[in-house]
């Protein structure tokens, strides 16, 4: 791990995560000017081969063209068990991006790896130690599934999401949808590692893409379910999500001021552990519950 301090922000927004393909400069264009709070800017899935160099100078040149707003502009690199991740970085850092996403991570010494090269990036380019903070894809191996509960205190490490379709290549399934659409029961156990993994870390959870990007009460329904289990955001593949899971993923008015009286209420009897409100009991769990909520504001 690296010992020098960190400058990442303590508070970043993170309901909305709009991948883009490095490759295309009008599909970044139109991402970065979504709301979205933060654009992946993708060097990996989405991008061929043998478009990848193209991919990485289109991606510093949008960097360095909206400099005053990239702190919200992340790159998704390739895996680091390839020789491709240290290119994009070679590519990427001197245009000083927002963050990182690395994927197909197997363990804390993958974040612990990226931590140190991005040390050594830093300090060749001027850019603030610590300052360029990561989140792990953490259940797009089999391997990986084992070690979702190794990552608090890992270096830059800010958020935890996962994925089902490159788990189910590393499994060799054929499918990872039950017949209703569903995701399967390993699937879900993913997703629950990931979530679980991320409380143990405090860091934030974020839930996985929606591929279809058009059903968007499909999507309201699933991200509004996401926030209540636990998740402070989400993954999108298209401008349209965005919206909606930035909606979702936002406490409402009611849901604010049912936790501030309950807050309130705590802060007016000091010592208990039980209290009567509206018809029914609370208890420490339920103060604790409405002040993350607050704190989500």
């Amino acid at each position: 791990m690296s010992d020098v301090p960190s400058d990442i922000p303590e508070v970043l927004t993170m309901r909305s995560w709009l991948f883009a393909p490095g490759d295309s400069e009008r599909k970044l264009a139109k991402a970065i000017a979504s709301p979205a709070d933060i654009v992946l800017l993708d060097l990996e899935d989405a991008v061929t081969p043998e478009n990848k160099p193209l991919a990485r100078q289109v991606v510093h040149d949008a960097l360095q063209a909206n400099a005053a707003g990239r702190s919200r502009l992340w790159v998704r690199i390739n895996p680091l068990d390839g020789t491709a991740a240290l290119t994009d970085l070679a590519a990427i850092m001197p245009a000083r991006p927002g963050g990182i996403m690395v994927p197909k991570v197997n363990g804390r010494e993958d974040v612990e790896r990226l931590d140190h090269y991005l040390s050594a990036f830093e300090a060749a380019h001027g850019i603030p130690a610590g300052s360029t903070p990561v989140i792990a894809l953490v259940t797009e191996t089999a391997a990986a599934m084992f070690r979702t509960g190794d990552y608090k205190g890992a270096p830059r490490v800010v958020a935890l999401t996962w994925g089902a379709e490159d788990l189910a290549d590393s499994i060799g399934a054929s499918d990872n949808r039950n017949a209703d659409g569903s995701y399967g029961f390993t699937y879900e156990l993913a997703r629950s590692l990931c979530l679980l993994g991320a409380v143990a870390a405090e860091v934030a959870a974020i839930e996985t893409i929606q591929g279809d990007f058009r059903d968007l009460d499909l999507l309201k329904a699933r991200a509004e379910k996401m926030r209540r289990d636990g998740f402070r955001g989400m993954l999108a593949i298209h401008p349209a999500q965005v919206d909606v899971i930035n909606a979702a993923f936002t406490p409402t008015a009611e849901e604010i001021a049912e936790a501030q009286a309950i807050v309130d209420l705590f802060a007016a009897n000091p010592g208990v552990g039980a209290i009567g409100y509206k018809g029914g009991m609370l208890d420490r769990p339920h103060l604790s519950r409405a002040k993350q909520l607050l704190r989500q504001t």
